[in-house]
């Protein structure tokens, strides 16, 4: 390759901007850069060839993230203009102000000027934080579902997918998806091949797409089907403020016919029923767990009444609510 062939390669490089908050998870932020990195080049020479990144910072001071390594900014918050992405890379939901003020501006110029911004892994609290994912839509893990909607109720949210991206927001549940949103953007960006190589030195047999389904199986249920296991984690999430059947089949792309045959099939029980369970689950965990009111619980779940959430659940488990309470403390 001559120089003028060097240059027009940089030029055209992929390039993403990293910015870590207090407390990321560093496996995220891994998977994520090393998909880049082996997709920069051949084979695992890690040349920055095709591809580029930073970790951007006001200051060089070490950031640590969640199990205690810290990280290097290895570039100020420059003009955002030269990124194809901004990746905020979040971590642990109680560390205070996960970034100062003056980053917060750095995401908003960025937005300004179109550069798309990603969120991963909590990092979309991160940018909803900021007001910058308003209008979007948003993908977190199960494990942060509640926390998002109590915290961003008028944002929507699902974790029924791995990541979501589009032409100026990305967001991704986190953990080993990370590696799977980082290939698709360089299948976009690079090519086909360059997925491939970094895919096969990860050892990844192949990238998930957009609209595979998290890994969750609410009540044990095993299935392959994800319409049945979307449909798991869409009634996980509304316990309390609960949909139809109808409306759940419609969300994963079914008529309500079809999702009680699928149901019937795979989980020996019919939706209603799993639904229940799962309601009678979180209200089991409540009781134990917490010292909230029979009534407090019993809304919670779903139910009208306490008396009537006592009589469903006194027939699922053999005993009464205020019995398995009683044994707690025994």
């Amino acid at each position: 390759m001559n120089l003028k062939s060097n240059a027009a390669a940089a030029t055209n490089r992929l390039k993403i901007g990293f910015v870590l908050t207090r407390s990321f998870t560093l496996s995220a932020f891994a998977l994520f850069v090393d998909t880049l990195r082996l997709a920069s080049d051949e084979l695992d020479k890690s040349g920055r060839i095709r591809a580029d990144w930073q970790v951007l910072g006001n200051t060089r001071h070490l950031i640590t993230s969640s199990c205690g390594v810290q990280v290097a900014p290895t570039s100020g918050l420059v003009d955002p203009a030269p990124f194809n992405y901004i990746v905020v890379v979040g971590g642990l939901l109680n560390s205070e102000n996960p970034i100062d003020d003056e980053t917060v501006g750095f995401l908003k110029r960025a937005a300004a000027r179109k550069v798309p911004l990603i969120g991963l892994c909590t990092g979309t609290f991160t940018l909803a934080e900021a007001g910058l994912m308003t209008g979007h839509n948003v993908c977190v893990s199960w494990l942060h579902y509640q926390a998002f909607r109590e915290r961003f109720p008028e944002l929507k949210v699902r974790s029924d997918r791995l990541f979501n991206l589009d032409r100026t927001r990305g967001s991704c549940a986190g953990g080993s998806s990370a590696a799977d949103m980082a290939a698709q953007i360089v299948r976009l960006h690079i090519s086909k091949e360059a997925e491939r190589n970094a895919l096969e030195v990860l050892q990844i047999d192949k990238a998930r797409s957009h609209l595979h389904v998290q890994p969750r199986k609410p009540l044990a249920i095993e299935s392959n089907d994800p319409r049945l296991n979307a449909a798991l984690i869409i009634m996980e999430q509304h316990t309390e403020n609960t949909i139809s059947i109808s409306e759940l089949a419609a969300s994963v792309g079914l008529s309500r016919r079809q999702l009680e045959r699928l149901f019937m099939e795979k989980a020996k029980m019919s939706p209603a029923l799993v639904y229940r369970k799962l309601r009678l689950e979180r209200a089991k965990h409540l009781l134990i767990q917490t010292d909230a009111s029979l009534i407090e619980i019993a809304l919670e779940v779903g139910f009208e009444s306490a008396g009537h959430f006592s009589r469903i659940f006194a027939k699922t488990y053999g005993q009464t609510p205020s019995r398995l309470r009683a044994q707690r403390s025994t």
